[in-house]
């Protein structure tokens, strides 16, 4: 796990020692913490570049530099419902913040199975895997030439 940014290894240890009804309940509670994306930022309707692939919950990601130049990111999941999706933009939110564009384009996608366990429907990975994958294309934005 050592690929992955130090914040982000904290969330899927602390995961990991969980109960799977405990590991539910976790993200439950990070999905209730989710922010929708600053009217600043963007506003419905949201244009289809920042859209997520395959997320049926129709989720999109933003980022832009902070003050002191570090990659925030941003979101809004249009379905009510949709608190994996989610709870996966909180946990990203808050772990990728100020992480260098190049330690999050390297996060594997093998992390949505440790954040959310072996036993999510294929659908609902690849619309989560969907999410990181736009948040790995924002951080590309980023890269020094």
């Amino acid at each position: 796990m050592s690929i992955y940014p130090t914040k982000l290894v904290e969330i899927v240890e602390m995961l990991s020692t969980l109960s799977e009804q405990d590991r539910i309940e976790m993200l439950l509670d990070f999905s209730s913490k989710y922010i929708e994306v600053p009217v600043e930022i963007a506003k419905p309707p949201y244009p289809e570049k920042n859209k997520a692939p395959f997320c049926e919950s129709n989720a999109y990601v933003w980022s832009n530099l902070d003050p002191e130049g570090k990659i925030r990111f941003h979101f809004a999941v249009e379905n009510p419902q949709g608190l994996s999706a989610r709870a996966l933009t909180v946990i990203l939110s808050n772990t990728l913040a100020g992480e260098s564009p190049e330690a999050i384009i390297n996060i594997p996608s093998n992390i949505i199975t440790n954040i959310f366990s072996e036993n999510l429907s294929i659908r609902k990975h690849l619309g989560l895997t969907g999410i990181l994958q736009r948040v790995q294309a924002e951080a590309k934005k980023y890269l020094k030439e």
